[in-house]
Formats: C-alpha cells, structure tokens, sequence
C-alpha cells in the first residue's frame, strides 16, 4: 500500500485536529494542504516507526510549529469552548485537542508531539491547569467508597476546583445538590445504602444542569446502547490521568448531562 492510501482515512480527522487549532475552516485546511505538500515533495519527512496516522499528525505538528504566529487565534465565532481553547497556551493546547479531541492515548500524544511520555503529561497537566483558571468551579463528588473518594477529592483540588461535599448515598447527595449547586458532578452508580448515583444525578438534573462523570466499576449498566448515554465515563479502577482528562474536557466544552435511564 502506498503511503497516501495509507493516511488518505485519516485526513478527515486531522482537518478536525487542524481546524481546532487554527480557529477557522479555511486555515486549518490549509495547513492540511501544506502538510501533504511536504510529504509529497519529501516522503523522507515522513516517519517510518509509528504508525500512519501518528506519523501523519506529527509531521503536521513539525510543520505547524515551525510557524511563530500560530500561538495567535483569531476566531470568528466566540463559542465558549473556543473562548477556551484560545486561552491555552500552545503547546499543551496541542497536548490537551490530541488527547481529548482526538481520543489518542498518553503514549501516542507523546509519539505525536516527538516529546517523551513524561513531557506530554507535564503538557496535558499544564493545559488542565489553565482551563481550571478559566473554569474553576465547584464539585460534588458522589462516591461511597472513601479512599476513592479521597483520591477524587485530592485530584479535584491539585486541578483548581474545590470540593462542596462528597456524598455516600441518593439522598446525601440530592440534599448537598439543593445546598450548594455544583458546575461539575463525579458520581458513582452502586452507593453505599444500594442506591443509584443514576438516580441521582436524574434528579438533580431534572431542577438544573451541569456536566457529569460517571466513575464506576459497571459500566455496563450505562452502556447499554439505548440513548442517551453518558458524555463521559470511566471505568473502575481509573487512572488518574484519564479522570484528569474527563474533567477538563467537560469543562472545556461544557457537556450537560441527559437524564439517563434508571439501572
């Protein structure tokens, strides 16, 4: 297979990438154009150790930051996920659209950046960071287990949010809902008394919104292919990197929860 019909599927999703990045459809496409003009003129830019999609994305990040001015976004729309995105430095900006933008793991936004695996965690960090200084807000985390929940709480406060209340149970966590509306929820499904955190999180939801992460060890209880589904879901036990990663995202684009099926 040639190389072009080797990173021919994958153009789409780096025009999303571009696009993100540039700020506007006419000049991420652009910088796609360039890019596939580089490899054609030179193939040997292209990488040959990763795979082609990798290679495909680092050769457009090698290109996109040998331009100084591409730090500068100029956005036509004022969307606030663009406000977001323009407020992020731009190397973890990249970091931050590879991992999750484009769903690539720790390891291949490494690969990605040419940076080591450390490196690309300092970036998502940093970008975390910054969006937590835009977006600060206050979490309710529902989990019955208290050494997670501890965890949780620890990882929720090094980002810049602070924690209202944790909760065990339905009804503690609909009570500390009413005292003190939370800008993000981290719930779990099976809590303490052998209530639903679904249950929950459908009843504070019915009275307002906010984004919400389920954590959970049965994820198969929400991934049932009936709609909706939850946004963002992780799974039991989780990495801190990944929750991280899903607390940012949802309040980078701002995801308000649907009300879910009961379990």
């Amino acid at each position: 297979m040639s190389l072009s019909q080797e990173i021919a599927p994958h153009l789409p999703y780096l025009r999303r990438f571009a696009r993100a990045l540039s700020g506007s459809q006419a000049s991420g496409d652009a910088y796609v154009v360039a890019t596939l003009e580089a490899i054609v003129t030179d193939a040997s830019i292209f990488p040959g150790d990763v795979r082609p999609k990798l290679g495909l994305y680092r050769v457009f990040l090698s290109l996109w930051n040998a331009v100084g001015e591409n730090g500068k976004l100029t956005r036509a729309s004022s969307s606030p996920a663009e406000r977001n995105l323009d407020a992020i430095t731009p190397r973890p900006r990249q970091a931050f659209l590879l991992r999750t933008v484009e769903g690539f793991s720790l390891e291949e936004a490494a690969s990605i950046l040419d940076v080591p695996m450390e490196e690309a965690r300092q970036l998502i960090d940093e970008a975390g960071r910054e969006i937590a200084e835009q977006v600060a807000t206050d979490v309710l985390i529902i989990e019955d287990e208290p050494v997670i929940a501890m965890d949780l709480e620890s990882l929720v406060e090094e980002m810049g949010h602070t924690v209202t209340a944790t909760a065990r149970t339905h009804s503690e966590a609909v009570l500390a809902a009413q005292k003190h509306r939370p800008g993000l929820v981290l719930a779990d499904i099976q809590l303490a008394d052998g209530s639903s955190g679904i249950d929950a999180v459908n009843e504070m939801i019915s009275s307002f919104s906010v984004p919400v992460i389920f954590i959970t060890a049965y994820p198969e209880r929400l991934l049932t292919g009936e709609r909706p589904e939850p946004a963002f879901l992780i799974t039991k036990p989780f990495q801190i990197d990944t929750v991280k990663a899903a607390i940012s995202q949802a309040l980078f684009f701002d995801r308000r929860a649907e009300r879910r099926p009961a379990a």
